[in-house]
């Protein structure tokens, strides 16, 4: 299995000692991008998709409705201080990201909302109010 695009790890004997530093890499890793870990869950009120994100910024994060889908996108940046000399195990992702999903609801675009807090994003999608309405009948 080679390195991601980009990273530092570099694997000079197939079959080495190094073989197996990849070899576990969750799914979580598509080329040179990671793809954070996500919940999504619905309540009363509303379709919640939470990502996993420690590290990131909201200045690194962009959340875009499309249609009826949801893409988040954005950055992490490594950690600074030397770079590893030797590397033993490697699952944490870093560098950019991004998750589209498909919303099976119908929401209105404007009321939905996001929020990145101790290294989770919610996003909140309201759920349309779906109650009957009685129409009053009219005659002249």
């Amino acid at each position: 299995m080679r390195a991601p695009k980009g990273s530092p790890i570099r694997n000079p004997r197939a079959g080495g000692p190094s073989e197996g530093l990849l070899r576990d890499f969750p799914e979580r890793l598509e080329g040179d991008r990671f793809r954070p870990a996500a919940d999504i869950f619905e309540t009363a009120e509303a379709i919640v998709v939470r990502l996993e994100l420690p590290g990131v910024l909201s200045d690194q994060v962009r959340v875009n409705v499309e249609g009826e889908r949801l893409r988040i996108s954005g950055v992490r940046e490594p950690p600074g201080g030397s770079p590893p000399r030797r590397l033993h195990r490697m699952e944490i992702g870093f560098g950019p990201f991004e998750r589209v999903i498909s919303i099976p609801i119908s929401f209105d675009k404007d009321e939905v909302r996001a929020h990145l807090e101790n290294g989770f994003l919610d996003v909140t999608i309201p759920k349309r109010s779906s109650s009957r309405r009685q129409v009053e009948v009219q005659s002249k």
